[in-house]
């Protein structure tokens, strides 16, 4: 498992509870993504919230795209945001980034 990493930008709602709070993402070719989910996805221990100074550095859980070599050495790698069912607004969950974005997660 891996981790993609991001930036809480806002605090997007209080409801649905825990709140809401927005992320953001530069693919390989330099595109910004924004995902919007439920805060605790984005930052298990709790430390976002409404009075938050942002941004803050956060990650989402993600898996490398099936048939993708796992080699360090390639540059570019295509996740999934699946994991927790995190897309962005548009229902995108697949993305392609530089390798040095991600964090092996020890299982």
């Amino acid at each position: 498992m891996f981790e993609l990493q991001c930036e809480a930008v806002r605090w997007v709602d209080d409801e649905p509870q825990p709140g809401v709070v927005e992320v953001q993402f530069t693919d390989a070719a330099g595109r910004c993504w924004s995902l919007v989910d439920k805060a605790p996805i984005f930052a298990a221990l709790g430390e976002l919230g409404p009075d938050s100074t942002y941004p803050v550095e956060v990650a989402v859980a993600c898996v490398v795209a099936e048939g993708h070599s796992l080699l360090e050495n390639d540059e570019v790698v295509t996740v999934s945001t699946s994991p927790h069912g995190v897309m962005t607004p548009c229902g995108r969950e697949e993305f392609s980034v530089r390798w040095d974005q991600l964090i092996r997660v020890q299982p």
